[in-house]
């Protein structure tokens, strides 16, 4: 029972906000009471966490399959952000916005993960770009990984991207397409340009 009240706990969070969605609303879609639900988790925000936790780890897996599968630096990037924007429904009022927001203790728990594992992902993804000539040599591999992160975290946080304005798979579009120029040689460029992702378009 743990588990369908997680499965359904983070498809209802996801889709609807984890601000909106109350205990009543899961206990209603599972047909359970709302008793069960706390003799699991003892309030909202353990559940808001462990559904949190559960899709990280989700998605960490994901990411390391599509690792696994050797595509050059930049596709593997893509993949990734595209992977990752699928897996959060590419709604509008970003579920990370609104852990963010409403709940900052959740998101602090996320976000030393995130760390860890940006520096991993990243950091990889640096070295053999640059090892296959597709970013330049002399890029500062612990800047460019911190401005990546601080860039990637502060679009759902900030204020100058309002979501009603902006939606998160426009703004990661257009981040990858300025973190790639940033830092990619002659021949990164040259494969970016042959490129068809939506911001050249």
């Amino acid at each position: 029972m743990k588990e369908q009240i997680l499965d359904t706990a983070a498809e209802m969070f996801l889709s609807l906000g984890f601000k909106s969605v109350t205990m009543d609303d899961i206990a209603e879609k599972l047909s359970i009471s709302k008793k069960t639900i706390y003799s699991h988790f003892p309030n909202k925000e353990k559940l808001i966490e462990s559904c949190a936790v559960q899709l990280f780890n989700s998605i960490s897996a994901r990411i390391d399959m599509i690792i696994a599968e050797h595509h050059n630096p930049i596709d593997e990037l893509l993949m990734i952000h595209e992977f990752i924007l699928k897996q959060l429904k590419k709604e509008k009022a970003s579920p990370q916005f609104q852990l963010y927001k409403y709940y900052p203790k959740v998101d602090d728990v996320l976000k030393e993960r995130k760390i860890e594992r940006m520096k991993l992902c990243i950091g990889n993804n640096l070295k053999r770009g640059i090892k296959e000539g597709l970013y330049r040599e002399n890029i500062d591999l612990e800047i460019v990984q911190n401005f990546y992160f601080m860039t990637i975290e502060g679009i759902k946080h900030s204020d100058f991207f309002p979501m009603d304005k902006y939606d998160i798979p426009y703004l990661v579009t257009h981040f990858l397409d300025y973190h790639f120029r940033a830092i990619a040689s002659q021949k990164g460029l040259e494969y970016i340009n042959n490129l068809n992702y939506n911001c050249q378009s």
